[in-house]
């Protein structure tokens, strides 16, 4: 049969990459650390509604002037809500009141919608459930795939979602991008949809590998990703565009939710092909390992 694409042929490259862009995640997240959103780190939230547009850089000079440097401040919803994020200072639940009086004094006047306060303790509880979450999905994915497959397939799926969710928690920390709840959701999808390019390319390899059993183990895997190939692209590419459209015309609000999920198709795409496949590689997949056994009393039935 036609391989078009040898991917195989520079696996070992590919996994040299893999482990380098894990090790510097890892590093990262190490020493630096993520920059935690109010979510979690804790802090005020005050939205104030204006009867019309405001200039967000100038709102953002006023409370950094004042003494309130990690402010953030996005339109919410319309370009007439403004939404202002302040960091905790000591557990100073009064501090959305201050901001909305400092801003009144300085000529933002507006109708104060809401103010809401998070305890660095709830910020911290929300941190330890939204990972232990993630654990949890890991562990339930690992038991699926090797119930649905095989134990080595399980394997490589759960390393090909760690991969995935390092990568981009080291990007975050990198560039030091805000880490929130959005983008905890983010990666919750991420791992859903690695998961199902996971799942496509390991139901093909196992199709092959029963119906091919004649062919190399690594020319068989290398036929299932070309014979996958179309839908993993088709796929990737129509749902970047839908989150590049998020990313540019969403607003600053779900700017980390999209731009978590464009770099989690990105990788997740590549790990369907490289990590998963390098790991069946690794783990010396075999026609045997998936042939389909004969049920008990077979032979007895083939006799006249």
């Amino acid at each position: 049969m036609d391989i078009r694409f040898q991917f195989m042929k520079y696996r070992k490259i590919a996994g040299l990459i893999s482990i380098l862009l894990f090790s510097i995640s890892i590093l990262s997240l190490t020493f630096r650390g993520l920059s935690l959103g109010l979510d979690f780190s804790g802090g005020t939230l005050v939205e104030v509604t204006y009867e019309s547009p405001v200039e967000l850089e100038l709102i953002r000079n006023t409370l950094i002037e004042n003494g309130y440097e990690d402010s953030q401040v996005v339109n919410f919803g319309t370009n007439l809500d403004v939404l202002i994020k302040v960091a905790d200072q000591n557990g100073n639940s009064s501090i959305g009141e201050s901001v909305y009086t400092l801003l009144t004094e300085q000529g933002f006047k507006g109708e104060l919608k809401r103010v809401e306060f998070v305890g660095p303790q709830v910020g911290a509880e929300l941190r330890d459930q939204g990972g232990l979450g993630m654990l949890v999905a890991l562990f339930m994915i690992l038991m699926y795939v090797a119930f649905r497959f095989q134990y080595k397939f399980a394997l490589g799926a759960v390393t090909a979602l760690g991969h995935d969710v390092v990568i981009i928690l080291g990007l975050f920390s990198i560039f030091a991008w805000d880490f929130d709840l959005t983008v905890l959701a983010a990666l919750l999808a991420v791992i859903g949809y690695s998961l199902n390019d996971t799942i496509v390319v390991s139901d093909r390899i196992r199709e092959n590998f029963r119906t091919q059993r004649e062919m190399h183990p690594q020319n068989m895997i290398d036929l299932s990703l070309n014979q996958t190939l179309g839908r993993t692209v088709v796929t990737s590419f129509t749902t970047l565009l839908v989150l590049f459209a998020l990313f540019i015309f969403g607003g600053e609000m779900i700017k980390g939710f999209s731009l978590a999920l464009i770099l989690g198709v990105l990788v997740g795409t590549y790990s369907s092909i490289y990590v998963v496949a390098n790991m069946l590689m690794s783990l010396t997949l075999t026609q045997d390992d998936l042939a389909i056994p004969e049920p008990e009393g077979a032979e007895f039935d083939e006799l006249p």
